[in-house]
């Protein structure tokens, strides 16, 4: 006996919006346990934290872990790329949203607002990520590393379209500047509160200090 036509036209909907419930439970799943990892490599480092502890922190087996994830360093090589891609991302949008005939320095300005937005935004990602990649196994540190030389390679083309509009100083070494500027936003990770200020009023003041300097005006 045929199926009816009414029939196979219900399963034909029907599997698209199965797979659609299945593949967003398993993102729902696969963030719970990079929040969860997150948050201990950033707590107690790589190099003591578990699977089985990052297991019990997400509410789950172990075997669920390792059905979404082959191993430890597989997590842990996620989270380095994802505290990046936070930021980066970020700060490509700010920049985009300016035009291409934005002035250099209001592009380097929205700059550090993405990047201070998208750090403290996913603070237990980005903190994971500059507190652990030191320890990691080269292998893993390399993984990261096209990822890394591209964001790099971002600020070193702003800045250095800055300086040739005049808005940075023909003097300065600009891979010191990106190396000061990256490591000091990256480092308000560690010790910025949003009790004792916004994201905003604190770019703000690193800008203030980037761009006017310390020294009283007059």
């Amino acid at each position: 006996m045929r199926e009816p036509e009414s029939r196979k036209t219900a399963k034909a909907v029907q599997e698209p919006n199965k797979r659609r419930k299945a593949a967003s439970q398993e993102h729902v799943t696969r963030r719970k346990i990079l929040d969860a990892a997150s948050d201990l490599f950033r707590d107690k480092g790589y190099a003591s934290t578990t699977l089985r502890q990052i297991a019990d922190a997400a509410g789950m087996q172990a075997g669920s872990v390792y059905y979404h994830f082959e191993s430890k360093d597989a997590i842990v090589s996620e989270i380095l790329d994802l505290g990046i891609t936070y930021v980066f991302d970020e700060v490509k949008r700010r920049v985009e949203k300016l035009g291409p005939g934005a002035e250099p320095k209001a592009r380097l300005e929205v700059a550090i607002d993405g990047h201070l937005s998208g750090l403290l935004s996913h603070e237990s990602f980005l903190s994971a990520n500059i507190r652990n990649y030191g320890q990691l196994p080269e292998d893993l540190r390399k993984k990261n590393v096209p990822l890394r030389r591209a964001y790099v390679g971002y600020w070193d083309a702003l800045l250095l379209e800055a300086q040739k509009a005049g808005a940075i100083r023909a003097d300065l070494d600009l891979k010191i500047l990106r190396l000061f500027t990256i490591g000091s936003l990256n480092w308000t990770v560690e010790w910025h509160k949003p009790d004792k200020g916004s994201i905003e009023e604190l770019s703000m003041q690193i800008k203030s200090i980037l761009f006017d300097g310390i020294s009283p005006v007059g």
